[in-house]
Formats: structure tokens, sequence, C-alpha cells
């Protein structure tokens, strides 16, 4: 597969701000994911860049623990040549955040704590070419399993009235239908159990309709104006109206469903797309059907400075994915767990230059 013409390949020093960089800290979140490809490779990207072009550099990183920053921006430069990725209608990039929710969760329902994360169903089939019914919306990658064959699954709304009730799916209870929802739309959440226990849960699965976010409902009825939509502002709203929380939310089809995780180290963030650990800070979530996963990406935007209050310029490692990320220059943050990475992660929506580091070999050869 030729490597895409959107792919401009820079010289380092024409990075801005790459010199003043952490790398150490990008280098061990790609090496988490030069381990992983051992177990199963990464699917090559639509663009070219080809998983197993990063072999050599996954190899030394492999038997090179970071000792110091100065080791792992010379291993970034050994192995990679800087490549401005240009977005095919011109113009910048853009920036969004993610973070991994924590709250306080029940592991049984209450009075108080009424608001079920369900588990997969077991009548939720995963759609390809192969199975999926004539007529039926090319976008759907989950159905429902009939005696008279494939259906749509049922969306969010008729899930919350009860579609799914009394299968025992429910695997913790929470206090506040929108903290629910703001879980749903990170894919993953640290639960403070009432019994005194912690747990991870995860993305398993979804009823496959397409997502409609509440910022731009909201800013389509004129509640908040589109410039000023954050997790904040909606938070806000949704505190100031909770008579319409369901009307609001129920326009967004899409229902997800969750699993439990493990937390191997607490320091880390969730399990992704990419089968590793995510870093708060370094890992970032591109379009999957273009980039490979693994591939590191310095990421210029000088106007957001949400992270550490400086333009954030920093090398970040491809190790998620969303439904929501489109584009050869779209990334979303990953900015840690929590409320305080919550509040970084809700005001990020920036435009950016994204410039990947590609194999040095595969820029030779195009």
């Amino acid at each position: 597969m030729p490597l895409s013409p959107l792919f401009r390949p820079v010289a380092f020093a024409d990075v801005p701000g790459w010199s003043d960089d952490f790398h150490r800290a990008a280098y061990e979140a790609f090496r988490r994911s030069a381990f992983q490809v051992l177990t199963k490779p990464y699917r090559t990207g639509a663009l070219g860049v080809a998983g197993e072009a990063f072999a050599a550099a996954q190899a030394d990183s492999r038997e090179t623990p970071a000792f110091d920053d100065a080791m792992a921006r010379a291993f970034f430069e050994r192995h990679f040549t800087p490549a401005l990725v240009r977005p095919e209608s011109g113009g910048q990039g853009l920036v969004t955040g993610f973070y991994e929710p924590r709250v306080e969760a029940s592991p049984v329902r209450t009075e108080r704590f009424t608001v079920p994360l369900l588990g997969r169903p077991a009548d939720l089939v995963d759609l390809d070419d192969a199975n999926r019914p004539a007529g039926m919306d090319p976008y759907l990658a989950f159905a429902r399993s009939t005696p008279d064959g494939l259906v749509e699954y049922h969306d969010r709304a008729s899930i919350e009235r009860g579609a799914l009730a009394g299968r025992g799916l429910e695997i913790a209870w929470l206090a506040a239908k929108v903290d629910a929802f703001f879980i749903h739309v990170q894919g993953a959440a640290r639960l403070d159990m009432t019994d005194g226990t912690s747990r991870r849960i995860t993305y398993a699965a979804k009823s496959g309709q397409r997502f409609t976010g509440p910022g731009k409902v909201l800013a389509e009825l004129g509640e908040i104006p589109l410039k000023s939509v954050t997790m904040q502002s909606i938070r806000a709203w949704f505190a100031r109206n909770p008579e319409r929380i369901d009307e609001i939310l129920w326009q967004n089809r899409s229902y997800i469903f969750f699993r439990d995780a493990p937390v191997d180290d607490p320091e880390l963030g969730p399990v992704a797309a990419a089968k590793v650990p995510l870093t708060a800070g370094r890992s970032t979530a591109v379009d999957r059907l273009l980039h490979t996963f693994g591939t590191p990406f310095f990421i210029d935007a000088p106007s957001l400075t949400a992270f550490d209050g400086k333009p954030f310029r920093r090398l970040m490692i491809a190790q998620d994915t969303g439904s929501a990320i489109t584009g050869p220059a779209r990334g979303d943050l990953f900015a840690g767990s929590g409320d305080a990475a919550g509040e970084i992660a809700g005001v990020i929506n920036n435009p950016a230059d994204f410039y990947a580091l590609l194999p040095s070999a595969l820029v030779g050869s195009r």
C-alpha cells in the first residue's frame, strides 16, 4: 500500500517545540504498544503507514527502558522522520479531549443509586458485510437477533424505558443519569463502590446507532452558544434543567455497554482500542481507519493551554479511536482519570497541526 500524499516530510528542526518536549513519557507509551504487537500486530491504516514498518523501532524499545529524556529523544530521531499531516479540506486539524470519569457507585440498586450501567446483552450481534440484512443502514455495526432475523438494536430511549429490564445486565448502579451518560461518552470509568472496593469498567459494545452529542443539540435549540459548548457548560445546563435531561439525551440514540477491566497500574488509564493502558497527556485517539495504532504524533496546538498553562506541543502515541474521531488530522487527547482530568478534557477544542513520526525507511521508499 503506497504512503498517502497527505504526509509531507519535514526535518525535526521544523517541528515547533520538538526539542522542548519531555520525550521520555512518550517513549514509555510507545514501548507499551511495542510489547502489545507481539501478541497481535496492529492493522495498517488506509494512509499506508504499514504496521510492520515499525518493527525495528519496536524491537529497539523493547530491549531498552527509557533511562533519561535525551535517550528517548535520540530514539525517535534515529528511527523516524516527521511528516506534516495535511487535512483533506486544507487548513489545520483539530484536537478534543477525553478522560476516565471517577464516580461513586453501588453494586446493587438502592433508593439513591437507581441508574444502571449495563453489560453486553446476549442478543446483541456484531454486524459485517457477510451477515448484514439487505437494506439495513450500513453504519450499524451491531444488530439484535430475533426469531425473524437481525434487526436494528434497541436505542437509548428504548433501553432507558426498560427494553432490557429483567435480564440481569446491571453491573453497577449510579446516582445520576448525567454521570452515566458522560461515562458512555468517555467509554470507561473508575467506580468507587459503596462496599469499599474499586472497579474499572470499559467499553464492551454499543447499540450501534449514530452518536449525537448533547452540546450540538443544545446549541441548535439556542440553549448554549456553540462557541461556549463544553462538558462543563452542558453539565451546568442539565443541573438547571433536570426535567429536560431525557428530552436532550434521548436524541443521542447510541447506547454503550460495559465490562469489568482490571486495574493493573492505578497510575495509568484504561486499556483502550490499541489494547494497552492509556497514558495521561501522551495517548491520543485517532481515526483507526486511516492511521495505524502505535504511530507517534507530535501535536502542535499553541492555543491549548489546559494541561499545564503552556502552549500544547507534545509527542503523543496513537492508542485509541472513537466514532467522532474522523479524518487524517483529528485527535482526541487522553487527559487522565478523575475530576481534575475532566476539567481539562472538557474544554479542549482547539486547532492543531499534526506531525506523524513515520518510520524513516517507509519515507525513503515513497
